[in-house]
């Protein structure tokens, strides 16, 4: 082992406040501020109809880890997790990690996932060896002197092309993206007052950005089979790009059978599952038009490849959930993934604000619906210590 790859430390953080970092849902202002609701899977639940806040969904928080190699060079991510996120990696995959050679990518994911089989294999386990995973990829192109994206086999294209998540159609639109994904208002719970609801939202929407402009909806895990299916014609006119991820992940086959009752209708899904294992059904079967791995929870940029992979033998895009930095240098590498997400996470949905608040020095924001990335070293992200409060809760 050269002496300058030996990683001598790691240190897992909790991130103190909100509206920065790795956790998407913990915003002062609530998850977008919009008169609009959200059909989500506890829409079931009338006290916790309105809101996704109030059921817990910011709960864990943002950790960060850092990564130190013996020459000092640092490497760092950010990810969901918080505290318990923070003691997994502490306690456990703390011993896989120092010591090691920092090129090992491979081997140190496999030690992790195999030594938390017992208790893990989804999950809060998983997105803890996401960051890890993340940090090491970062540390590694800081000590190389190269952008990720060279490192995994170079970028295909110049810009990727940006669709965006957020409340409003028609500000996505004009903020220059080239396609706009809103949340599904309502779901099964609300009957079929709820279902024409839906559909006149979708054809205001459809009014807003005009005929021919690609329209998504995003589901949220909060359909069933049935209620899908009937969404799927009863929006056919309007039309839709794509209904994304309808069915609660664990419903393999429903994402089959859905696809089999709507042939004519996308249906993407993936942003909660977790490792290739979980993607493996849903690849050979074709069950879905395209899989949305986060690349901070699915098992990092490692894992993140492998599924990518063999998904590339079925012809099947990759188009992670969000994540910024760490997917565009995946999808920048990827001659099948023309495109990617950004998720405005404004409080208005229409403003462009950095994913991860004001945590990096050098977290990419799109100009004209586009985003280019640079070659600084890593993931081209440096930690901004002044604006951001961290806590390690359990040092060595």
């Amino acid at each position: 082992m050269k002496e300058k790859f030996r990683i001598v430390d790691i240190r897992a953080y909790a991130v103190a406040a909100s509206d920065t970092g790795g956790d998407y849902h913990r915003r002062s202002a609530g998850h977008w501020i919009t008169d609009t609701l959200i059909a989500n899977p506890m829409s079931h639940y009338p006290e916790y109809r309105a809101s996704r806040t109030s059921w817990g969904i910011g709960t864990l928080g943002g950790v960060v880890v850092e990564i130190e190699a013996a020459d000092g060079t640092v490497g760092v991510a950010t990810g969901l997790g918080g505290i318990p996120c923070c003691y997994l990696i502490e306690k456990h995959f703390s011993r896989f990690v120092v010591g090691a050679d920092a090129r090992h990518t491979n081997r140190i994911w496999d030690q992790m996932h195999r030594a938390s089989l017992f208790y893990g294999r989804r999950g809060l386990t998983i997105t803890a060896i996401s960051a890890v995973d993340l940090a090491l990829w970062d540390l590694l192109g800081k000590l190389r002197g190269e952008p990720v994206h060279a490192m995994i086999g170079g970028a295909v294209r110049d810009t990727i092309p940006l669709y965006s998540t957020g409340p409003k159609a028609g500000a996505t639109k004009g903020l220059g993206f080239w396609g706009a994904k809103v949340p599904l208002p309502e779901g099964p719970a609300d009957g079929h007052a709820g279902m024409r609801r839906n559909v006149a939202f979708l054809r205001a929407c459809r009014d807003e950005v005009g005929p021919d402009y690609p329209l998504m909806i995003d589901c949220y895990m909060s359909l069933t089979l049935t209620y899908a299916i009937e969404l799927a014609h009863a929006v056919r006119d309007i039309p839709i790009h794509w209904i994304e991820e309808a069915l609660s992940p664990d419903d393999v086959e429903g994402h089959r059978r859905l696809k089999d009752a709507c042939p004519w209708m996308r249906f993407t899904t993936g942003e909660h599952e977790y490792t290739r294992y979980g993607f493996r059904p849903l690849i050979e079967a074709r069950s879905v038009d395209i899989i949305q791995p986060d690349v901070m929870w699915v098992g990092g940029l490692t894992e993140l490849m492998r599924i990518g992979a063999m998904a590339a033998a079925y012809d099947i895009p990759i188009v992670p959930h969000g994540s910024g930095a760490y997917s565009y240098h995946y999808v920048v590498t990827q001659p099948h993934t023309h495109f990617c997400e950004y998720v405005n996470m404004s409080a208005t949905g229409d403003q462009l604000i950095p994913l991860f608040g004001d945590m990096f020095d050098g977290d990419p924001l799109p100009v004209d619906g586009k985003v280019t990335i640079n070659d600084a070293p890593g993931f081209g992200l440096t930690l901004n210590r002044s604006a951001v409060t961290l806590e390690r809760p359990f040092p060595p």
